[in-house]
């Protein structure tokens, strides 16, 4: 069968590439043609657009390059209708996945939505529209499955978390070179260049304060060294690595990351955490008036509980990163309790299984049909 995926997000291509290589052990003829990154290209999928050229953080920066969404959707469209696939497979994106997502319908293609968009905590209107244009949803967090049942009658899949199965891959595959003599910090300040500029100076700023730990920056791919060489100089203690993360995450004592999908990483690793959030003003106070949960990071939303440290926006100030991170480093106490609710976090996230597997497998029958 012929597949075209689209992804928007590193994260994204991470699942994307997964779901490729479990499709092809499934489906001998699959032929893939995709949007998303270097993993998804090396897994197989014909790349069409990279996920660096896709990404627009905050409300701002949308508006700020509406004429480059707006053609790239049209693109889109035209190149699935060249290539006639028989699946259009989705994954989260859902500025511009949805957008697509009605239109496919419209033309008779399969729609298939892989990662739900979080209309749990905002837009929530989008949920009929939804229900109308997509053919199969398959979710990965737990709580979604109620949510879409109990408030909108619509039965969805839940397949279990990607990221289980990967870390757990990574961490019976891995082979560790030492990043340094001294105990590591990781910072995670996004993939995208507009975010990784209002968070990474404040994380930045918090290394002074220590000065007998490495601090080393998880260097976003795609984005050119000379980017972060600028920002690491006045720094004698950071440094950064490319395209090992989950390395870094091994060998970590602590870490600052930016809300999204690396906040469940870095717990998955077992790391503790202070979620960091920051965007330009009025992209911040349009979001908070429109999300309507409790907690920014995925930790603390499964678990419905803090379990890590959230600082957001004015919060997110290297004085206040440094008296969370002494915290993290020093209180033996907490961090006991954080394991403990790791584990559980983990426990939860297993339930659905090797989640790529079921995916293609559910992805297959359902097209079989």
């Amino acid at each position: 069968m012929k597949y075209y995926i689209i992804a928007g997000e590193a994260s994204g291509d991470l699942h994307g590439s997964n779901l490729i290589s479990a499709l092809k052990n499934i489906d001998a003829d699959a032929v893939f043609r995709c949007w998303g990154g270097d993993k998804m290209q090396t897994a197989g999928g014909e790349l069409v657009k990279h996920y660096r050229d896709l990404a627009f953080m905050g409300f701002a920066e949308v508006v700020k390059n509406l004429r480059t969404i707006f053609r790239n959707i049209s693109f889109c469209k035209k190149d699935i209708l060249a290539f006639k696939p028989d699946a259009l497979i989705l994954i989260d994106y859902p500025g511009f996945n949805l957008r697509i997502a009605e239109w496919a319908k419209k033309q008779g293609f399969k729609v298939i939505y892989y990662i739900s968009p979080q209309v749990w905590a905002w837009k929530e209107n989008r949920v009929k529209m939804m229900k109308q244009c997509i053919d199969k949803m398959l979710v990965i967090l737990p709580f979604e499955k109620k949510y879409f049942k109990n408030k909108w009658n619509w039965d969805v899949e839940y397949i279990g978390h990607p990221l289980i199965e990967e870390i757990g891959k990574y961490k019976l595959s891995s082979i560790q070179e030492k990043f340094s003599e001294k105990e590591i910090v990781a910072l995670l300040p996004g993939s995208r260049k507009q975010e990784i500029l209002k968070k990474l100076p404040v994380m930045l700023e918090a290394s002074k304060y220590f000065p007998n730990y490495q601090f080393i920056v998880a260097k976003a791919p795609g984005l050119e060294e000379s980017f972060y060489d600028e920002m690491l100089r006045p720094y004698s203690n950071v440094s950064y690595v490319a395209n090992k993360t989950y390395q870094l995450l091994m060998q970590s004592k602590a870490a600052l990351v930016t809300s999204g999908t690396a906040t469940l990483e870095t717990a998955l690793f077992g790391v503790p955490e202070i979620v960091c959030y920051k965007s330009s003003f009025i992209s911040y106070q349009i979001g908070k008036r429109l999300v309507k949960v409790k907690y920014i990071s995925l930790v603390n939303l499964i678990m419905d509980k803090l379990v890590v440290k959230e600082l957001i926006q004015d919060e997110l100030t290297a004085d206040n990163l440094k008296v969370e991170l002494e915290f993290l480093l020093h209180d033996k106490k907490k961090n006991e309790q954080l394991q403990i609710d790791y584990q559980s976090l983990q426990n939860i996230l297993n339930e659905g299984g090797n989640a790529s597997t079921i995916a293609a497998t559910s992805i297959y029958q359902f097209l079989a049909k």
